[in-house]
C-alpha cells in the first residue's frame, strides 16, 4: 500500500468498481466499459461478473494519464 498519501489508508489494496471509479472520478459505467476495451487493467473470477482492482494499479493508471491545464478548461 502506499503509505506516502494518507488518502491511500482509506482503500484496501483490493478495490471494488464504485472505489476505483471513486478514485478515476468516473461513473461505474465508464470504469467498466474501460475494462472491457482493456484500457483498465481488472480481474474476475471465473464465473464472476464482479471486477476487482488493484489500488496501485489504479493509482498507476492515473499517474500516467495526467490532465494537462488546456484540457481541465474544457
Amino acid at each position: 500500500m502506499d503509505n506516502t498519501n494518507p488518502q491511500s489508508a482509506a482503500y484496501p489494496p483490493v478495490i471494488d468498481t464504485a472505489q476505483a471509479a471513486e478514485l478515476l472520478r468516473m461513473n461505474v459505467q465508464m470504469v467498466r466499459k474501460y475494462v472491457r476495451e482493456g484500457r483498465l487493467p481488472a480481474y474476475q473470477l471465473p464465473g464472476s461478473r464482479v471486477y476487482r482492482f488493484i489500488y496501485s494499479e489504479v493509482i498507476d493508471y492515473i499517474k500516467s494519464h495526467p490532465v494537462h491545464p488546456d484540457m481541465a478548461r474544457r
